[in-house]
């Protein structure tokens, strides 16, 4: 009898162990696709599989997992986006021609691109930014006049906050359309660029799985004007009623969009008039989301997908209520990280279920303006919301780290 296969595409520095280790637990050979399986550090030190293939080209794809099938019992197809959404629009599309269980591709092309997103839930009557879509430098700048600044200038397709920025004035409006347009940003068509209003207020986010939302957390960013994740806690703190609202928006979003299949992300700006929905992402979210989730409500998000994939029945109902919360590590200059200290301390603190640095000392450290500039985390858990809080802060001030900028030029 072929073993039972689990194709993953590309991989993700906090997703992809947890996919790998949930599909060997439920009995499955995880094997990973990707343009470069080296990256994936994590692949090595599970022992998975993993095989070197163009996963741009779906023609490249639809051949490898052929070869495999003469071979594997293919169950189920799913992976990670990069810096835009299309890879995930590739997995379905793998997945509709091998007769997989996916989501519909209508709804994932729609959802990936984030103009056609906004008009979609602007239909439905669901409160989201004031927005203009731009092609070059004069229709940004008409657009975030008529708009009203401060504005969000960011490109139409993308994740983690890769291009985006705050834009006070209308010297800053200029400075980053030149930057998005200059060839620094990489750009997979055309340039599409979304100017949005600033919505002000508290960072929420709800995690569905199919029709049912499992989670609502809060984060916070610091480094303005760029939007980079410096806390992360589930559950929000929020009262019944606000939770309510949240979750009832988060589904009109899955309905106004298509998508009820798997996993989907919502994130909020809570402003004076309630809950604005900023963007809707039809996947689990990185960073360290599911495993808070898992912590704080006792559901594995990623086994619970899986089985999805696979056609078995998930479980969606928390087992308990905890408070779980991370604090990332960002850099604050760019240079070589000369050292890194108290990582064990902050490990030993009761309460501290992970402390972790993604860089080795000696390494680059050049910031970007996104989820790129994190170079740790540290996950706390507890009973209690202010318990957790004190316990993370316990462990961050125990770490401490070095960089010393590059040399210039006349050095």
């Amino acid at each position: 009898m072929a073993k039972r296969a689990l194709i993953l595409i590309e991989g993700s520095r906090g997703n992809g162990p947890l996919y790998v280790q949930a599909a060997q637990r439920l009995g499955l050979h995880p094997i990973t696709l990707a343009a470069d399986p080296a990256q994936y550090d994590y692949l090595a030190a599970e022992n998975s599989e993993s095989i070197r293939v163009d996963t741009a080209d779906l023609d490249a794809l639809i051949h490898k997992c052929s070869q495999l099938g003469a071979t594997y019992d293919i169950v189920g197809i799913t992976g990670f986006t990069g810096l835009d959404e299309s890879g995930y629009v590739t997995i379905v599309k793998l997945c509709q021609h091998f007769g997989l269980p996916g989501p519909n591709l209508a709804a994932i092309e729609q959802c990936s691109d984030k103009y056609t997103q906004r008009k979609l839930l602007a239909a439905a009557g669901i409160p989201i930014p004031a927005y203009r879509l731009a092609a070059n430098a004069t229709e940004v700048e008409s657009a975030a006049a008529e708009i009203g600044l401060p504005v969000i200038v960011k490109p139409a397709e993308g994740s983690g906050s890769t291009g985006v920025r705050l834009c006070r004035d209308a010297d800053e409006v200029a400075e980053h359309t030149k930057y998005l347009l200059s060839g620094a940003h990489v750009w997979r068509s055309s340039p599409r660029i979304l100017v949005e209003e600033f919505a002000q207020g508290s960072f929420y986010s709800a995690d569905a799985m199919g029709n049912t939302v499992i989670a609502v957390g809060a984060s916070d960013f610091n480094r303005p004007p760029h939007f980079v994740p410096c806390e992360s806690m589930f559950p929000a703190p929020l009262t019944d009623e606000e939770y309510i609202i949240i979750a009832d928006v988060s589904l009109s979003c899955l309905r106004a969009l298509g998508l009820g299949w798997g996993p989907a992300n919502i994130e909020f700006r809570w402003t004076k008039r309630g809950p604005v929905v900023i963007e809707v992402n039809a996947r689990l979210p990185g960073w360290t989301t599911p495993r808070l989730i898992h912590l704080a409500y006792g559901v594995d998000l990623v086994t619970e997908h899986i089985k999805l994939i696979i056609g078995e029945e998930c479980n969606l109902r928390a087992r308990h209520s905890h408070t779980a919360a991370a604090r990332f590590l960002v850099a604050d200059r760019n240079g070589t990280l000369d050292r890194i200290e108290g990582t064990n301390l902050a490990a030993a603190v009761p309460g501290v279920v992970d402390v972790r640095f993604y860089v080795e000392p000696k390494a680059p450290i050049v910031r970007k303006g996104d989820y790129r500039d994190m170079i740790g985390h540290v996950i706390a858990a507890s009973p209690s919301g202010t318990q957790t809080k004190a316990i993370l802060q316990r462990a961050v001030d125990l770490i401490s780290w070095s960089i010393t900028p590059f040399p210039t030029l006349d050095e």
